[in-house]
């Protein structure tokens, strides 16, 4: 039987061993790696499965083609405005997301390229080592759909760059390039576009063929931090798909379609 035979459950994903104890997992599917639905459950669920798989001590997460990740597809998003038991489905699985990477105790490198928003950046951000492209696009694009800024940001980007810039992106939604991510600390590394995939693998190898148990101590002790962010996060989380339900989730996903700049009506929540 194959190693890799516990991810059939996970067909919206694509998994292969670039190396010994090194664990591919490739965001692949259309519009720019766009996360639908389904991609979006496996998503939140295959890090249980990774933290079981004793052929597993690194994984290196990618994105297919020029992108890592453009975000939730707009079928996604509509089911969560427009299906309250949607909404709460995939409220769910974006919390899980969070958690389940977190607590996955093998080590997790990321190699972002393109652009790199939504469910992707969660994981490519809460990633134990994240190497991203010189011209990587970084957005954070919450507010800009009319929603709070909720999935990972609250657990990790003001501990990662800071409060200041943390709210400075996060309420702007402004693209951050993968030099400005690693100027600020977002990120571990920032490499040539070309060397991404190579670059990442290399640590990804190294960490693979390190010692486990120590390796593996290390991230959960650090990953306290991040726990101790819980409770913020549950509250932006809350926040964000409340938000769903209000005229400007509506009015950003719009806008978006139209390609045009947003027109915001709904009451300020205040």
């Amino acid at each position: 039987m194959s190693d890799l035979e516990p991810y059939r459950a996970f067909p919206h994903l694509t998994f292969t061993r670039p190396h010994e104890g090194v664990l591919q997992i490739t965001l692949d599917g259309p519009n720019l790696n766009a996360v639908g639905p389904d991609a979006h459950r496996e998503l939140a669920d295959v890090w249980i499965a990774v933290d079981r798989d004793p052929t597993t001590n690194v994984v290196l997460l990618t994105g297919a083609g020029k992108a890592f990740s453009a975000g939730g597809s707009f079928d996604l998003i509509d089911g969560i405005i427009g299906d309250y038991a949607f909404r709460s489905r995939v409220l769910k699985e974006a919390r899980d997301l969070v958690r389940n990477v977190i607590e996955c105790s093998k080590p997790i490198v990321s190699a972002i390229h393109g652009p790199a928003v939504g469910a992707g950046l969660v994981a490519a951000v809460l990633a134990d080592v994240s190497v991203a492209g010189r011209t990587a696009r970084i957005i954070d694009g919450h507010t800009r759909l009319g929603v709070a800024a909720g999935d990972h940001a609250a657990v990790c980007w003001p501990l990662l760059a800071g409060m200041a810039k943390a709210k400075y992106y996060l309420l702007t939604c402004r693209t951050l390039t993968g030099e400005e991510a690693e100027r600020i600390g977002l990120v571990s590394l920032c490499v040539d576009d070309a060397e991404v995939y190579a670059t990442a693998l290399e640590v990804a190898t190294e960490l693979a063929d390190g010692a486990q148990a120590a390796l593996r101590f290390t991230k959960h002790t650090l990953n306290h931090w991040y726990r101790a962010m819980i409770p913020a996060f549950d509250a932006s989380l809350a926040y964000e798909f409340f938000g769903f339900g209000g005229p400007d989730a509506a009015e950003g996903v719009a806008s978006h379609r139209e390609k045009r700049a947003p027109r915001f009506t709904g009451p300020a929540g205040d």
